[in-house]
């Protein structure tokens, strides 16, 4: 029997880049499933604080070289690697100087959001799901964690849902904490309405609404398989949408319980289990 497929699709992961609980549990969890015989790979941006000759990041060549649109813009994506000996991983990253080259992540050095982050979330949102498909891996299940793979679920759904790479793929969303990362800020409307300049139609991407924390995750929820109770003290909000729409909602016991994930991973691989 194959083994069953999971991509994690992540923003932060420990020890590259350490932000909040989502780095740790990122860091854990794909180890945890390939240790229960899980095929399994990893995606985050390059950041421009994570340090390539600590981390031993290399640039995949076969896989670097594709251009990604965003706002009519084409950006280079080049995509690196690098080893987790002591767990047998590697994490694919993708880089791109103009999006990821800065000393901080989501915020400048006056702690001020960057107007360009919706920009910088759609690019890896895409940029990500093209790399999947370079490198010829189907997974079953997509497992997407942090605000900024929030056009992930939308995508699979709406563009690549007849791919032969995601046809079958189920969607997971981690749910943290994250108020303090995103606050009262916004990705503005604009988030959705570029996604739909390419992409999707206005309709489908107008679930983005306003671009506020509530509205980004209710948008990625609207096309999400099961969300993931990751994290205390989640946003009401998005929660209450949770409710409204009867999305599936796994509750973990713990931090570890792996035994938790890895059913439900199984469940929703098998091809008898409706989306």
């Amino acid at each position: 029997m194959a083994k069953t497929k999971i991509l994690f699709i992540t923003h932060e992961m420990s020890p590259f880049l350490e932000i909040s609980k989502i780095s740790e549990i990122t860091r854990q969890l794909p180890q945890a499933m390939q240790e229960k015989g899980f095929e399994i790979r990893i995606l985050m941006p390059r950041f421009g604080n994570i340090n390539e000759r600590r981390n031993r990041l290399h640039e995949v060549i076969r896989l670097s070289g594709m251009n990604i649109v965003v706002d009519n813009n084409d950006n280079p994506l080049i995509i690196k690697v690098a080893s987790l000996p002591a767990a047998r991983m590697q994490v694919y990253f993708l880089d791109n100087e103009e999006y990821f080259q800065r000393k901080k992540v989501f915020r400048d050095e006056s702690g001020k959001f960057f107007e360009d982050n919706n920009e910088r979330s759609l690019f890896f949102c895409k940029g990500a799901l093209e790399t999947v498909k370079k490198l010829g891996w189907s997974p079953d299940v997509v497992h997407c964690h942090g605000w900024f793979t929030a056009m992930i679920p939308m995508y699979l759904k709406k563009v690549y849902h007849d791919d032969p790479t995601f046809k079958d793929a189920k969607v997971f969303y981690s749910l943290f904490n994250e108020d303090t990362d995103f606050g009262q800020d916004t990705l503005t409307s604009k988030y959705g309405e570029m996604a739909a300049q390419e992409d999707v139609s206005a309709e489908d991407a107008a679930v983005y609404g306003s671009g506020s924390y509530a509205d980004v995750y209710k948008g990625a929820l609207t096309y999400t398989d099961i969300v993931v109770k990751a994290d205390e003290n989640l946003n009401a909000d998005v929660l209450k949408f949770v409710e409204e729409q009867n999305i599936r909602v796994f509750s973990p016991n713990a931090i570890d319980d792996y035994e938790g994930y890895s059913a439900l991973y199984e469940e929703f691989a098998s091809e008898e289990v409706e989306a």
